[in-house]
This record gives structure tokens, C-alpha cells and sequence, in this order.
């Protein structure tokens, strides 16, 4: 984990070893002040030596000065490390996430990806800072003022180091039983981003159903739970502060009990009495500063494991070592394909799959509800790999070939169809970057899209809303079709993608697609026979098993799955899922 974390800290090195050199010359500095004032007060006060007072008072203003520009340079540096380092592992953590699978995803959730960047990276900033100043000036002072106090009575410095020893112990008994509280704590935090991020991104969805009331009491449940795992951790560090005043205060009174009879016994002078005090409270001072950090440490070592985990996480997707940059057609080829999302799982999710589909056909694939026609589509742009068998395009393996190739070559506009804050335009060169605006136009022509767009005040700059809320579902169906005929894939996919346009509209698509685009190989998802029956052949998966693949006439003819449905959606009812697919 130190490895892990240690290598973001980069070009900001120079700060992180600057930083510990100013607090030890900030200490050292606070340790001569003391034999000063001693000295003062025994050669200076008590001796009637007004020179010696002026000339020693001059050294502890520029000690007292030195010591502030120390600790002022320590602030400086030790903040533009914490604060690189806390950059650096956002960045990191960020590019890592941009390389995972889908099944690397699915071992994260997204409100809990984005506590990890913001929360317990914070987390980590903070103890960072902490560990470059308090964990290098807390020891030193303890180190310096001992041994000042032991120079000048190891009678009396024992008291110290008795203290220290229990203290310590008592310390370390504190952390090790709040940090399992911490460790449970920060999962929580999770649960609360995603009752927020799911309100936020739904709300329109929850006034329309009048269920304020419901998110309310969920995100209280998950505010609740963060609240009783810190509550228990606080009753546990509540010990702490008690027990370090306890021990201060034992200390000077045993000091200035004893340190007084070794005055009266003129074994101990009274400005060595004082700097001792003052030892005193910088040794005890150092042991809280030490107490703040072992908490915060406590708290980062959960955010530390947290975000070595992400940065960790290796794709399960790679590219070969040798990889293909040239993909010759859109022919598509599955043999004896098997597929989990779950390694472990028993039952696959698509069972010896074997398709032989040409360049340029229109394909269309049908079938109810967690009939898998998703993760068929999935695996041809290797969002996901094969369990067993092989998926071929062009006449290779899709694992033969780089993935960035690959996926260019692969347009998916899918189920789930994402837009993002900016204007048409910039949504649309999603697909091409370098794409003009007339390109866009046509392509948006192609998708239908042009009808409600011409319509808008601002056309093609008309600002679309994060997840494109101001516009309506079938509207950004549309955008994410255009976005994806902008790549000129030599495979679409379009996985239900048309299923909030009206039929008029659908045919329109379809056509369009015919005239404009022959060459790529289209494979449609659908609900609706009317989307797919022009097809040149059209593939009904059951369960995850290919139950018929053929043109719409011989599936009437020879699929009992396919003909049920057909005719309970030409007969009204329109729903494939009571066709009688199980």
C-alpha cells in the first residue's frame, strides 16, 4: 500500500523532504529558548546583570523569530505537497477507472468510485500534511526536550519519560480500537452519495410520485448509520484528552513538588526549575500533537485501502501484445460462445452461441425480458470476453485486435442512452471529433433528428443539460443514433435504442439507415416485430440460447416463439414479454 500511494507523490518530493528539515529547525529552536530563559533568570535576574539579560533576551527574540519563519516555511512546503499529492492521486485514480471493463466497474459502485475521489482522498491530503509536519515535529520535540531535561536532572526526567511510557500505551490502546470503527464507517459514506446522487438525477421522477417523504427517510437511514459508526469511534477517542491532561498535570505538580525540594536543597536552581516546566509542557503538548495524528492516521489508513484499491484494480480487458490495427469488414462470426458476468456463477448467462453473420447485413435480435440480448451485443466490441468459445469480426478474433480500433469500428448506441452537458454539436462530435458541422447535420438528418432540432431557438447550439434532462426520451434516443452514424462504424448496434420513437419515425430510421449506410453491417434490439421484420435475418434469443435465426417469413413459419408474439402484437397487445417467452 506505502509503494502504492508513495509513487503519486512524483515531482513533489523535494517539498516533502523540505518540509520535515524547517519543523526540525522550528523545534530545535524551541528547545534553546528555555536554557535561555534559565539562564536569564539564574545569571541575569538573580545575579543583578541587567547587560546579560539584554544581551540573552536578543538571542531568544532571534530564536523566537527563526523558529517562526521555520515553522511559517514548513506550513508552506508541507501544504504544496499534501495538496500535489492529494492532485495526483485523484489524476491517478482517475485514469485508472478510464481503463477498466465493464466487470471492473461492476466491482464498484459509482457513488462509491466517487467518494474515493473526493472524501477519502481529502482524508489521505489531510493526514499527509500531518505526517510531513506533526509526525516529524511531535517526535523531534519529544526527542530534544527529553534530552534537555535528562542534561539537566535525570532525577526529575524520569517523571517524564514514566509519563511518556504510559501515555503512549494508553494512546495506542485508543487508536487500535476506534480504527475499526473507521473502517466501517467510510463504506457508509458510499450508501449516502448514492441516495443523493440517485434524488438528484431522478428528481423528477420522485415529485412526480410525490415520494419526497420516502427519499427523505432513506437518506436519513444512510445519514444515520455514518452518524453511529463516528459516534462510537468519538466515545473511544473521548479517553484521550482526559488522559493526556491527567498526565500533564501529574507532571508538574511531581515537578515542582520535588524540583522545590531541590531548590531548598540547592541541588537544582530556580531557572533550571522553569526551563524544565517548560519541557515539561513541550513534551506533553508534542504526546497530544502525536494523539491528533494517530487519529487522523486512523481515519486515512480506511481511505488508504479504500483508494488502493481503484488504483490497484487491473482491466480485465487488455490489449494483445501484438495487436491488429486494421479490421477488413463488419462480417461477424460467434462460435460456441459462453458467458458469465459472475466467474463463479453456475448457470451462463448466454449458452453455445454460434452465428455466422455477413458484412453489411441488417440484423435484428428479439427476445423478453433477460433474454441476454445485451450481453450479446456486448461482446462484439469487447465490453465484456467470452467465458468459452471466440467472437470474430472481419474474419479475426475481437481479442486479436486493439481495443481503440476495435471500438471505433463498433458504434453501440445503447439501452441506456447517456448525453452530456454541453451543446448539440459537442454531444454529437462525441462520435468524431473533427467532424463538421455539415457531417453532423446529415448525420442528425439520418436519425430523425433534425426534425426537433430546426425547431429549437438555438438549433445545434442549443445547450443540452447533464444526462440531456431538457429534452425528451426520445429525442436523445435520436442524438445518441446521430452521435453513433458519425464514427462510419463498420458495425452499429442499436440495443433497443429506438423504443421512444414513434413507428412512423422508427421506419423513417430504418430506411435511412438501408440507403445511407449499406455497407455496415447493423444489428438492431428491439421489442417491437414491426422494428425488425425488414431484416435480412432476425435472431430470437430465449434464456440465452438462440431459439430461432431466420428471415421474418421463415421464423413465422417455423419458430412457435416468434409467431406468438408476432401475432399477439398485430392482434393489439404489443408487449413481447406476454408472447409466451418464459
Amino acid at each position: 500500500m506505502l509503494k502504492t500511494l508513495g509513487a503519486q507523490i512524483k515531482e513533489f518530493k523535494k517539498d516533502s523532504l523540505i518540509t520535515p528539515v524547517f519543523m526540525m529547525l522550528e523545534v530545535i529552536m524551541e528547545t534553546i529558548i528555555p536554557l535561555m530563559m534559565a539562564s536569564i533568570i539564574d545569571d541575569g535576574v538573580e545575579a543583578g546583570n541587567l547587560r546579560h539579560i539584554y544581551v540573552t533576551g536578543a538571542f531568544m527574540a532571534a530564536a523566537a523569530c527563526f523558529s517562526l519563519f521555520c515553522g511559517v516555511m514548513g506550513g508552506k512546503f508541507g501544504a504544496k505537497a499534501s495538496t500535489g499529492f492529494a492532485r495526483n492521486l485523484r489524476k491517478a485514480m482517475y485514469e485508472n477507472i478510464q481503463t477498466f471493463s465493464f466487470s471492473n466497474i461492476d466491482k464498484f459502485s459509482t457513488a462509491g468510485l466517487v467518494t474515493r475521489l473526493t472524501t477519502d482522498v481529502t482524508n489521505l491530503q489531510n493526514a499527509y500534511q500531518m505526517l510531513l509536519r506533526m509526525c516529524v515535529r511531535s517526535p523531534f520535540t519529544l526527542i530534544c526536550a527529553m534530552a534537555m531535561a535528562f542534561f539537566i536532572s535525570p532525577k526529575l526526567a524520569v517523571i517524564y519519560l514514566s509519563a511518556v511510557i504510559v501515555l503512549g500505551t494508553i494512546l495506542a490502546v485508543i487508536t487500535v480500537n476506534a480504527h475499526r470503527y473507521f473502517l466501517q464507517a467510510f463504506p457508509k459514506y458510499d450508501d449516502l452519495n448514492a441516495s443523493v446522487q440517485e434524488n438528484v438525477s431522478a428528481i423528477r421522477v420522485v415529485k412526480a410520485y410525490v415520494r419526497e417523504d420516502y427519499e427523505k427517510q432513506k437518506f436519513t437511514a444512510a445519514s444515520q448509520n455514518i452518524y453511529r459508526m463516528f459516534q462510537k469511534a468519538e466515545n473511544i477517542l473521548a479517553f484521550n484528552n482526559p488522559a493526556m491532561m491527567l498526565t500533564v498535570y501529574s507532571c508538574i505538580i511531581a515537578i515542582s513538588w520535588l524540583g522545590a525540594k531541590m531548590i531548598v536543597g540547592s541541588t537544582l536552581s530556580t531557572g533550571e526549575l522553569m526551563s524544565l516546566l517548560s519541557y515539561c509542557m513541550n513534551i506533553m503538548m508534542s504526546l497530544m500533537m502525536l494523539s491528533m495524528v494517530f487519529v487522523m492516521l486512523t481515519m486515512s489508513i480506511a481511505s488508504a485501502e479504500r483508494i488502493c484499491e481503484v488504483l490497484t484494480e487491473t482491466s480485465d480487458i487488455v490489449n494483445p501484445e501484438n495487436p491488429e490495427y486494421e479490421i477488413a469488414d463488419g462480417s461477424i462470426s460467434f462460435s460456441h460462445v459462453t458467458f458469465r458476468y459472475n466467474k463463479t456463477s453456475a448457470a451462463p448467462v448466454l449458452s453455445d452461441i454460434n452465428l455466422s453473420i455477413k458484412s453489411g447485413e441488417t440484423i435484428g435480435i428479439i427476445g423478453g425480458t433477460g433474454s441476454s440480448k445485451s450481453s450479446l451485443v456486448s461482446l462484439i466490441s469487447r465490453l465484456y470476453d467470452v467465458d468459452e468459445g471466440s467472437v470474430s469480426v472481419g474474419g479475426k478474433d475481437v481479442r486479436s485486435y486493439d481495443l481503440d480500433t476495435l471500438r471505433n469500428e463498433v458504434a453501440v448506441v445503447l439501452q441506456n442512452n447517456v448525453l452530456f452537458s454541453g451543446t448539440i454539436y459537442d454531444n454529437l462530435r462525441w462520435g468524431d471529433p473533427n467532424a463538421t458541422d455539415e457531417e453532423c447535420r446529415h448525420a442528425c438528418a439520418l436519425a430523425c433528428a433534425d426534425e426537433f432540432i430546426e425547431r429549437l431557438p438555438d438549433k445545434y447550439h442549443t445547450y443540452i443539460e447533464q444526462g440531456g434532462t431538457n429534452v425528451s426520451g426520445g429525442q436523445k434516443q435520436r442524438l445518441c443514433i446521430a452521435r453513433a452514424l458519425l464514427k462510419k462504424p463498420k458495425i452499429l448496434i442499436l440495443d433497443d435504442s429506438t423504443s421512444a420513437v414513434d413507428t412512423a419515425t422508427d421506419a423513417k430510421i430504418r430506411k435511412a439507415f438501408a440507403e445511407e449506410i449499406p455497407g455496415t453491417t447493423k444489428l438492431i434490439i428491439a421489442q417491437r416485430i414491426s422494428s425488425v421484420q425488414n431484416a435480412d435475418r432476425i435472431i430470437v434469443l430465449n434464456n440465452g440460447v438462440i431459439d430461432g435465426f431466420g428471415t421474418h417469413e421463415e421464423l413465422l413459419a417455423q419458430n412457435e416463439i416468434y409467431r406468438d408474439v408476432y401475432e399477439s402484437q398485430t392482434g393489439g397487445s404489443g408487449d413481447f414479454d406476454e408472447g409466451g417467452v418464459s
